[in-house]
């Protein structure tokens, strides 16, 4: 058995969650799909609910390379396809400039061992799968997702010196968006798709107990509830996972067994939690209280 295939849904929850990572049944189903079929997944969510880290999960769980794109206005194929190494070129030209014709230069000097393999070529080159985590694409403008739509449907790219280069081996592609545009169909209809919430209270107390074992069971519980909580208030930036496991490691540190004991240390810790000025306004003392004494 290869190490992408498992035999049922159950058996993928566990071995994700033997690699940290706690998924809900929807999201388990959509990747135990997304194997099965050897299909690209677009997972969009807000951000911080875990959307990178399935492909981090993945990658482990595969024992597979991970091969990370980060999207970004203005990214163009030269940062995520290849580009022509020019230095290495122009020194090969100096150093044959009298040996051979033009023709044989240009030959010569535009081959794959002066191509530059950025992350979608890397990715489809490996002789093993790795997964592709292509991440926050809707970041990156309109155009540049005709680029990739070759490669999600037929692993492949074109290099007009070199030809078609057809992928050695396919890879697991994971995609991630947060909702800054709205992506096209073409790229939608390349995917299977699943949308990433916060995690219900139970399962981010999983996510919790599994990430930092040493939190109390006490405390780990009050923290669920307090985020709960805190995501309902009105804020620019509500905490995500990551948000929240830095939280607890800070609450740990600093020897808080409860959120009630030491207003001024929990205070103090939410720059853990809340990344922008008027978020930092908005949890007054009032409030912060009023969130503590309702988590206790």
């Amino acid at each position: 058995m290869s190490k992408a295939n498992h035999s049922t849904i159950e058996e993928l929850q566990a071995r994700l969650t033997g690699v940290g990572y706690i998924a809900d049944e929807a999201l388990v189903m959509a990747l135990h799909l997304a194997l099965r079929l050897g299909r690209p997944l677009l997972l969009e969510g807000e951000a911080g609910v875990g959307k990178t880290e399935v492909a981090k999960a993945l990658a482990r769980m595969l024992d597979a390379r991970m091969i990370r794109l980060q999207c970004y206005e203005g990214l163009d194929a030269n940062a995520a396809i290849y580009e022509w190494n020019y230095q290495r070129q122009l020194l090969a030209i100096k150093a044959h400039e009298l040996d051979e014709s033009a023709d044989q230069t240009e030959e010569r000097i535009f081959s794959e061992r002066y191509l530059l393999r950025r992350p979608l070529l890397e990715a489809i080159s490996q002789e093993t799968p790795p997964v592709l985590l292509i991440d926050e694409i809707d970041r990156a403008d309109e155009e540049f997702e005709a680029y990739l739509l070759e490669i999600l449907s037929d692993f492949q790219v074109s290099v007009p010196e070199l030809g078609t280069i057809r992928a050695t081996s396919i890879p697991q592609v994971i995609l991630t968006a947060n909702g800054t545009r709205d992506l096209s169909d073409a790229l939608r209809r390349r995917c299977l798709y699943a949308f990433v919430e916060f995690p219900e209270p139970k399962r981010e107390l999983q996510i919790l107990k599994a990430r930092i074992p040493t939190v109390g069971d006490d405390l780990a519980a009050q923290v669920v509830r307090f985020i709960a909580g805190l995501r309902r208030e009105d804020l620019e930036k509500k905490p995500g996972i990551a948000e929240t496991l830095d939280w607890v490691a800070a609450l740990v540190d600093l020897n808080v067994s409860a959120l009630t004991d030491d207003p001024d240390a929990l205070r103090s810790s939410l720059v853990c939690l809340l990344k922008t000025e008027a978020d930092a306004k908005a949890v007054t003392p009032e409030v912060l209280a009023r969130l503590a004494d309702r988590a206790a």
